[in-house]
């Protein structure tokens, strides 16, 4: 399906390993959702620290066979996760930020095995997704650059230079990456990370409406929001 036939927006926020979050925000979504007029933006960040990463990523390539126009942006917990499983890098980095529940996740009690479909979808990711009014991206943007020169470090990784920025930065920047109690508006940007892995909620906005919806997220959550 085209840009042009889209009419609304569901954008979800950081997963993190929230397979029953995740599950049930669907449910709740399913009698809203019309394959012919809607899409589905996911901001990244399927994987790390919460119980089921491996569970999210297979529900969410489900999904893409399922909804016709399903969009899959790239988080820094999938870019550390592809460093380490193609290129060998960054595994101390990796376990640090939570990376030992995804690990944990594909061993199954054995050694580590990332499905080739898994892998697939992994090296699929969009940095950024751009529609006329609204620019999807996981983290944020560097304020002042054009979104041609954005550093990919920024994009997946930046936090306070945006989050605080009044910058026009030509459309409404949705994003997820930082964790919120609740979702945050401001005129230049939406936050749809509401910590669903840390006991808060899993976060999904309905554009243009500027209509949310959440459920609850893991209740064995980190607590840290």
């Amino acid at each position: 399906m085209g840009q042009g036939k889209v009419k609304r927006y569901f954008a979800i926020g950081d997963i993190h390993g929230c397979l029953s979050s995740l599950e049930a925000l669907l449910e709740r979504l399913n009698p809203l959702l019309d394959p012919e007029e809607d899409a589905i933006v996911f901001v990244g960040d399927y994987v790390d620290r919460g119980p089921d990463p491996r569970g999210v990523i297979e529900r969410i390539i489900k999904l893409r066979e399922e909804f016709p126009n399903v969009i899959c942006l790239m988080g820094n917990h999938e870019d550390m996760l592809l460093n380490w499983v193609t290129k060998g890098e960054d595994l101390e980095l990796y376990l640090y930020n939570g990376g030992g529940s995804t690990i944990r996740s594909y061993s199954g009690g054995g050694s580590f095995q990332l499905p080739p479909s898994h892998l697939e979808f992994l090296k699929s990711l969009l940095l950024y997704y751009e529609t006329d009014h609204y620019l999807f991206v996981h983290a944020g943007l560097r304020p002042g650059i054009p979104l041609q020169r954005q550093e990919r470090f920024d994009l997946l990784w930046i936090r306070g230079d945006f989050i605080f920025s009044r910058h026009d930065f030509g459309k409404i920047v949705v994003f997820g990456h930082t964790p919120l109690r609740e979702p945050l508006v401001m005129d230049n940007k939406i936050g749809i990370d509401t910590g669903a892995v840390y006991g808060g909620r899993l976060t999904c906005v309905e554009l243009p409406a500027l209509r949310f919806y959440s459920v609850p997220g893991w209740e064995g959550g980190l607590g840290l929001v």
